[in-house]
């Protein structure tokens, strides 16, 4: 997610790729991602994007969203995110999340600064089958300013 989370449990996006998940059902399912995510999980997180998942403004696909998180936790190895509100309608869930953590390593071409980054982020996700169809979103550019600063 955002970085894109932003924001993953392992199991949890399993069943049919065409099985349609009940609202009711996602809200758990989102607090799986975000541990997985939370976890840095890489294997877990994949689990949750379908292989072709499209996201807005940025390369689409599962491999570059995981490639994005591998680089976001590798600049900040301990970055975390909270929800702060989560609103689910039909297949779609949009989250408003908090992510924080310590700048240590090269991010986006950035070297390590220790800057510790607090930022807001808001994040739009179509699901199909218990994985994510689609991502838009809040960029990075928040992320970007408080480590130039």
């Amino acid at each position: 997610m955002a970085i894109d989370s932003p924001s993953c449990g392992t199991g949890s996006a399993a069943g049919t790729h065409n099985e349609r998940m009940e609202s009711w059902e996602l809200r758990p399912w989102f607090e799986d991602f975000l541990d997985a995510c939370n976890r840095h999980d890489l294997e877990a997180i994949g689990e949750f994007f379908a292989p072709g998942v499209r996201r807005a403004h940025r390369t689409g696909g599962r491999g570059a969203w995981l490639d994005d998180l591998h680089a976001l936790f590798r600049g900040f190895p301990d970055w975390r995110w909270r929800r702060i509100q989560l609103v689910v309608e039909d297949d779609r869930i949009a989250a408003h999340l908090r992510g924080s953590g310590t700048h240590r390593g090269e991010y986006r071409g950035i070297p390590a600064t220790g800057t510790h980054a607090n930022v807001a982020e808001f994040s739009f996700y179509r699901l199909e089958g218990g994985r994510i169809a689609e991502h838009s979103g809040s960029g990075d550019d928040e992320l970007m300013a408080q480590l130039r600063s």
